[in-house]
Order: C-alpha cells, then sequence, then structure tokens
C-alpha cells in the first residue's frame, strides 16, 4: 500500500490566513472579503461554526488576534492529551457487520478501528483529517493510543492502530518516540503522535511484583510515553476518581511508580483519585501529571485536582493539562472558562505547571450521514469505563463549540489576550510538555 504525499495541502500559514479572514469578521474588520479571497483551501463549514462561536467569547482586539495567531503559527504546540482527527466510519460495513450477527465488542473493535485508520484508505477522510489538523495549528499530539484498562491485549489495540496511521502517512504524521523528534517535525513543517496509553499493562497473574511490571517497559518499547495510574474506578495501584472511598496509592502502585521513573515513562493521575494522585507526585522521582483535567477550586468535580494535587504535581516538576470538556470545566464552560483555570494554576504554581490537555477530537463531517446507515440495536450493558457517578457528565456549556479542537490558535490568542509574556504563552502550549518529556527520558 502506498504512503501518501501532502503536497495538495495548504501549509500552516495558508490555513492561519484563513483563520485569520473568519477572525477579523467576527471583530468587525472591514478586510475580511481579501482575506477570503487568498484562501487556497475550501472553507470547512464545522472549523468555521467553531472559530465564530470562540470569537464571540473572546472578542479579542485586532493587535491581539493577529498577534496571538502569529505566535502560535511559530510555537512548537503540544496538546497534553487528545486525539488525531477522527474519520467516519464505514456505514455500508458496519451494517453487514450488524446483519451478521457480530458482537458489541466487534462492533466497537471495527468503529474505533475505521475512525482511527480510515484516512489512510479513504482519500475524503484524509483530506478532511489533514485539513482539520492544519486548522489547529499543532504539531504533537500526546495520543491517547490505548483502550482503558490494564490487559496488555486490550492496550495493544489502539497502539497497533495509530502505529500503522503513522508507518503509512509518514510525510504528514509521524511517531516521535523522543522530544528531539517532536521538534524534528516543527521544523519540517510536519505534525506528529507520542503515545500514551490509558492503563498501566500487567499480567494479571499475581505471581510476582517483578513479573506484574515486565510489561511496561515492552510497552515503553513499542513507543507508549506516558500511563494512566487509574481510569475511573479503583485497580491494584490506587483508586479512580469516581471511588468514593478515595483510597490512596498502594504498595503495588508504588512499585509501579519506580518502575516507570527507570523505565522512562510518565505517570498520569487524570483519572486517578486525589489521594492516589497527590501520593503518586509524592512517590515519584520524576515530573507527574495530569495530562488532561481542570481546577477544582473554580468547578467541584471528579475529575477536577484540588489545590494540595496541584501543588504535589508542581512539586515533582509536573504539570495539570486543562481540557476542553464542558463538563468538568463548570459554569458557562466556553473558551473563557477554560483559560480561568489556567489562570489559576499560573498565579498559585506558575507557568511551568500548566499545559492545555484537550480530551477532544476533530470528528469527520461525513460521520451522521454514515452513522445513519448502520442499524438500531437493543440495548446493551454500561461499559466499566462509563460507571460514572450520577451527574458527572451533565454540564454542556454556553458555548462548548468554543471549545474545538481546531480553536487551538484561538486558544494562544486567549493567552495573549490576559497578558501573559510569549514566553510563558509557549510554555503553556507546548513548551512545559517537551520539558517533562525530556525530564522522563533523563534527556538534557
Amino acid at each position: 500500500m502506498a504512503k501518501f504525499m501532502t503536497s495538495k495541502l495548504p501549509n500552516r500559514r495558508d490555513v492561519l490566513k484563513t483563520s485569520l479572514g473568519g477572525a477579523l469578521a467576527a471583530v468587525g474588520g472591514t478586510l475580511v472579503d481579501k482575506a477570503r479571497a487568498q484562501q487556497e483551501a475550501p472553507i470547512n463549514e464545522t472549523i468555521e461554526e467553531a472559530r465564530r462561536a470562540a470569537l464571540e467569547v473572546l472578542k479579542p482586539s485586532k493587535r491581539d488576534l493577529e498577534h496571538g495567531l502569529e505566535l502560535h503559527k511559530e510555537s512548537l504546540v503540544f496538546d497534553a492529551y487528545g486525539f488525531a482527527p477522527r474519520a467516519a466510519v464505514d456505514g455500508d460495513a458496519i451494517k453487514q457487520m450488524v446483519l451478521e450477527g457480530a458482537s458489541t465488542i466487534e462492533l466497537q473493535d471495527a468503529r474505533e478501528e475505521m475512525g482511527m485508520t480510515r484516512p489512510v484508505t479513504d482519500t475524503v477522510e484524509r483530506e478532511e483529517f489533514m485539513q482539520a489538523w492544519r486548522a489547529s495549528g499543532v504539531t504533537c499530539i500526546f495520543q491517547n493510543a490505548g483502550e482503558e484498562g490494564q490487559s496488555p491485549m486490550r492496550l495493544l489495540k489502539r497502539l497497533a492502530r495509530f502505529t500503522y496511521l503513522t508507518d503509512m502517512m509518514p510525510e504528514f504524521v509521524s511517531k516521535a518516540v523522543t522530544p528531539t523528534d517532536v521538534a524534528d517535525a516543527k521544523n519540517h513543517d510536519r505534525q506528529c503522535l507520542y503515545f500514551t496509553g490509558n492503563g498501566v499493562p500487567l499480567t494479571q497473574q499475581w505471581v510476582s511484583v517483578e513479573d506484574e511490571l515486565r510489561y511496561i517497559r515492552i510497552f515503553f518499547q513499542l513507543g507508549i510515553r506516558m500511563m494512566h495510574m487509574t481510569y475511573q474506578r479503583r485497580n491494584m495501584i490506587g483508586d479512580g476518581c469516581a471511588e468514593p472511598a478515595n483510597a490512596g496509592l498502594s504498595d503495588f502502585g508504588r512499585a509501579v511508580v519506580r518502575e516507570m521513573n527507570k523505565v522512562g515513562v510518565i505517570a498520569d493521575v487524570a483519572h486517578s483519585g486525589w489521594r492516589t494522585s497527590r501520593e503518586t507526585a509524592e512517590a515519584s522521582e520524576k515530573p507527574v501529571v495530569a495530562s488532561h483535567s481542570t481546577c477544582d477550586a473554580l468547578y467541584h468535580h471528579i475529575r477536577a485536582k484540588p489545590v494540595d494535587v496541584i501543588k504535589a504535581i508542581a512539586d515533582s516538576g509536573g504539570y495539570i493539562g486543562i481540557c476542553c470538556i464542558p463538563s468538568f470545566l463548570g459554569g458557562r464552560a466556553d473558551i473563557g472558562v477554560m483559560m480561568e483555570h489556567i489562570d489559576y494554576v499560573v498565579q498559585r504554581f506558575g507557568s511551568e505547571h500548566v499545559a492545555i490537555g484537550t480530551d477532544v477530537a476533530y470528528t469527520s463531517r461525513q460521520s451522521s450521514a454514515e452513522n445513519q446507515k448502520i442499524p438500531k440495536r437493543g440495548p446493551t450493558r454500561k461499559e466499566w469505563r462509563s460507571l460514572w457517578p450520577e451527574g458527572s457528565l451533565g454540564t454542556q456549556g454556553a458555548a462548548p463549540l468554543s471549545l474545538a479542537w481546531t480553536n487551538w490558535p484561538l486558544f494562544t490568542v486567549g493567552l495573549v489576550q490576559r497578558g501573559y509574556s510569549d514566553e510563558d504563552i509557549q510554555k503553556i502550549i507546548g513548551g512545559n510538555v517537551m520539558r517533562v518529556a525530556r525530564e522522563a527520558l533523563s534527556l538534557s
């Protein structure tokens, strides 16, 4: 199968011209017609609608807008936790599977594989995938590359799919295994993925501590550079954020932290309970992160972190990545609220200890039509990973579109508006993730 070239796609400068054209219209500028005449890429109405929503909230001055967009273009932008743009499934293929009696697991796997890999095989999906990524101006995503859990076989699937994606589209998106690879991608106007798993791979045979830990190194060798200590619920490492007991890090969990430090894997406590999060940061000799979270002091939520946990993470040399999930941000839950969570961390712990881990993805415009082809199925059991406490996912926000993944350039504009220096902004939008990635690998 041929690898794909990207010469027909606009570069970042062209896409940011498009962003500027739409932005000037939103702030009342008269140059929008001229800016639109300069566009080389077709308008994507989904991206445009999200931009308008963000600009309506921010209302930046022309000066802040232009400086923010230019700074974003020049900077290495590293999403602390997120997803590459998602392709639409092949609705006819999924329909046939349903009619043939495919199991729930088969259908879930097919959906995931198509959403993650169809940019390789489908021209329409590939072009939209590339357009959305270019519009974001993101250099690298700390990519969710492991289905939630501890089983190595379960964790392997997403890792294989994104390895395949980067193997087949290296001219556009490559697999990065060191921060130097990320910097190289920026220097060559490419994108890349840095892999994280949604769990620590365990044999779960419980023969010995050493036996349970050996797959940490194996998955590191496969490219995983960060792992969730827990997900929503309790495991043998510690409590997840949805456990009311809030027990801390287990003795075995401390052994896991030591092994991750030794191998070079970042411990991520984004989904961990508060005590487990704090004790992980206190036990680690390397920086610990909450890659996609929020500040509990601003909005109380199980996925947020209280001040003592953020302090422990900062003391470890790590950061808290502020996410784009309205339910976690609270209040009116728009791009302005996200900025308030960033401000909170900076004011109390410094600009070195905050990042942006969006936890959202751009979804192909073909998705709705393809999904409509798939027959309805009866009710299914709630998945283990979806055992959220009642009401945890209720807040939708006043302008959720303002938090769209393709609005990354406007996240930078928002930081400019709030008076941050260029140096501090570059730390927040990528530099802090790069620093922790280097320290995890003991690179100078």
